[in-house]
């Protein structure tokens, strides 16, 4: 089939869609009760540009195997501007990196939104709830389409604004307003930094090149226009769009954003996680690695943020209780393993882990919700029945309310009023169960396969005369325990020991419907068997790396290096990724499974400051509101408000009272006789003969 057509068919339904629901939602009441329908078209919004991606797959992959396969082929539909040295082509390119990135979004995207109609049913806003997330995909899909970087950013800034609607869907509560807004104002960071970025590269390179300028991937990325570039110039355009990704990507310093994100619906939380905004960051890097290996030193700065940023993250997440939050700081985490790969050079890797991370992550997410679907109805039924703490009187069958085990209202989302919930929700629990071994990296499902792979990454570019890289590798390592310690505590005070709601023995939940079990059946499948599309060296072929990789023909760059790792030390690296994620999860198991709620409060008073410090995010959120809000808020009270009050408002309110006053003697020629209005047209006339006589 023409490539063009099944570009459109991956395009055009999303937006189509989205339009449609939005605007016969808006302007037709009635429409706005439809909800299977409105879910189901939103649904197959998705689920088309799937069906279409994978075709283009099929036929792109049968001609890469048998060894004639095109780099890649561009869809182009018409010049959008033209002028002097640039010209810029509304165009798409169809390649490895291009469709695998499709496939996830459009793949995983369409698991969300199934999952989305029985989640979000009976919600006020499901028709526009339906729009929004059309609208995302659609603005995802450009961007990773997208065949020059002027496209790519009109999808980067769309999912920019998609992510603000959605994460500030419950507009009426100030918090989700407040989350929804530090999202908008962090991610302007990065896009800034984008920009200039982009100013930089045209600057250097539109007055060389013969011909106008597209910042078209096939012109920017060729080896003649990369040599254009300067030493400083390309470490100055790296560090730019790596600011431009810590903002997608939410790394330091730019990551505060995402754990607030949760204030949106939890398929809200799954789709920015997992398949769409946060792997922006990581594309963007992917596809420019050819100039990114062209700044050493911005390779270093990537790979050591990402460690930090996996490791603070990781620390943070060992200390939450909603369930949500400690899966948004886990993203945050993953997201530093998937940098660290950027950063030692491996990009493939990086890709191959987003795709790991896509399943087993919006598996996890949409099982929270599962969780907190049920327990939204517990808590109901508490209410109805009058036994939740605060309820005085006695319930209907003689109850008293229960004490729960924190200070504070009942949390549908708190796992310290969970417990026991396998036997209520066995499927719910099975699932989130297989997503949860596989972020741990227990072989041999997906997280262990890709995670081995970003570690074995990081020690072979130490052994190539990269020292620092070691320092990477460490901390990835004393991450990788981390992750198999939060998330064995996640899924054993969620769904194992014994119930802790109040009057559990008689407030029972239950499992969620099919259109929410549906999705995580095939999420919990895919983060079993996905690893095996990146097989070890030792173990056979890596498909992912034959597929992304520049030296077989991918778009995918990859640094020269000269040393290789033995295979029985590979071996060894792949022993020590199976005995972390073992001895993690054992220790999770030791502490949390046989303590349960217990062994918090041991750690909390065991860690003292370190705990306090971890549980409030380290004080982020704190030294950005001390060192950068206030001042700039002071200084704007002080400075520019009597600046504005007395200059700005002064010109408009002087202009006004000029005007004024000159119309106030103006009126005054307006006497109302009419002789008088006669003399003045004769007087008129006489000086109009007089000055056409005499000049």
């Amino acid at each position: 089939m023409d490539a063009s057509l099944l570009v459109g068919l991956i395009l055009l339904p999303p937006i189509a869609v989205s339009a449609f629901n939005g605007l016969v939602g808006l302007f037709v009441p009635a429409w706005r009760g439809r909800e299977l329908l409105i879910g189901t078209l939103g649904t197959l919004a998705v689920a088309v540009p799937f069906a279409a991606a994978v075709a283009l797959f099929v036929g792109f992959d049968a001609g890469y195997l048998a060894g004639h396969g095109p780099p890649g082929e561009v869809v182009r539909y018409f010049t959008w501007m033209a002028t002097g040295d640039l010209s810029i082509d509304f165009a798409y390119r169809v390649d490895q990196l291009s469709l695998i990135m499709t496939l996830i979004v459009t793949g995983v995207g369409a698991l969300i939104h199934l999952y989305s109609i029985g989640y979000m049913k009976g919600d006020s806003g499901f028709w526009r709830f339906f729009a929004y997330m059309n609208l995302f995909i659609f603005a995802m899909l450009n961007l990773v389409l997208a065949e020059n970087l002027i496209v790519l950013f009109l999808g980067w800034e769309g999912v920019g604004l998609c992510s603000y609607l959605l994460i500030g869907f419950w507009y009426t509560d100030r918090k989700n307003a407040v989350a929804a807004n530090k999202a908008f104002i962090v991610n302007r960071i990065g896009d800034f930094a984008f920009l200039i970025g982009l100013f930089v590269l045209f600057h250097a390179l539109g007055p060389a090149l013969d011909g106008p300028f597209g910042f078209d991937y096939a012109t920017l990325l060729a080896p003649e226009t990369l040599s254009l570039l300067g030493g400083g110039t390309a470490l100055a355009v790296a560090l730019l769009f790596f600011l431009a990704a810590t903002g997608k990507s939410a790394q330091i310093p730019l990551f505060i954003w995402l754990p607030d994100a949760m204030a949106g619906p939890t398929p809200v939380s799954a789709l920015i996680h997992a398949a769409t905004m946060v792997t922006s960051g990581l594309y963007l890097l992917a596809r420019l690695s050819p100039l990114m290996l062209m700044a050493p030193e911005a390779m270093a700065v990537v790979a050591v943020v990402g460690a930090a940023t996996a490791l603070m993250a990781a620390t943070i997440a060992i200390t939450q209780n909603d369930i949500k939050r400690i899966l948004a700081y886990s993203t945050v985490s993953q997201l530093g393993f998937m940098f660290m790969s950027a950063g030692v050079g491996a990009f493939f890797v990086a890709i191959f882990h987003v795709m790991t991370h896509a399943f087993f992550k919006a598996c996890l997410f949409l099982g929270s919700g599962s969780v907190i679907h049920a327990m939204h109805h517990v808590e109901h039924d508490l209410e109805h029945r009058g036994l939740l703490p605060g309820h005085e009187s006695e319930g209907p069958h003689g109850l008293r309310a229960e004490r729960l085990p924190y200070d504070g209202p009942f949390d549908a989302q708190d796992v310290r009023t969970m417990g026991g919930l396998r036997r209520f929700m066995p499927l719910t629990a099975i699932t989130f169960l297989v997503a949860t071994l596989a972020i741990a990296g227990l072989p041999p499902l997906a997280g262990f396969f890709s995670k081995d792979e970003i570690l074995y990454s990081a020690f072979l570019y130490g052994l190539n005369d990269h020292s620092w890289a070691y320092f990477v590798w460490i901390v990835g390592l004393i991450t990788a325990v981390l992750t198999a310690v939060y998330m064995g505590r996640c899924y054993l005070l969620t769904f194992e020991g014994s119930p802790r709601w109040p009057a559990n023995m008689d407030v029972r939940p239950h499992e969620s419907p099919r259109t929410m079990t549906i999705p995580l059946v095939v999420l919990a499948v895919l983060s079993a068997l996905g690893g095996f599309l990146g097989l070890p060296h030792v173990l056979g072929q890596s498909w992912i790396h034959h597929w992304l990789g520049a030296e077989y023909g991918g778009p995918v760059a990859e640094p020269e290096l000269e040393l290789a790792v033995s295979p029985a030390t590979e071996w060894g690296l792949l022993a020590l990724g199976a005995g972390i994620a073992f001895g993690g999860l054992a220790l999770a198991w030791w502490w949390w499974g046989r303590r349960g709620l217990e062994f918090d409060a041991r750690l909390r008073q065991r860690s003292g400051a370190l705990y306090r410090w971890a549980s409030r995010k380290w004080y982020w959120d704190e030294a950005y509101d001390a060192a950068i809000v206030q001042p700039l808020v002071g200084g704007a009270r002080q400075g520019l408000a009597p600046f504005d009050e007395r200059v700005v408002d002064g010109a408009v309110n002087g202009t006004a009272a000029v005007i004024q006053r000159a119309a106030g003697v103006m009126r005054l020629a307006q006497t109302g006789v009419v002789h008088a209005y006669a003399l003045a047209i004769v007087f008129g006339v006489v000086l109009v003969v007089a000055l056409m006589l005499f000049i």
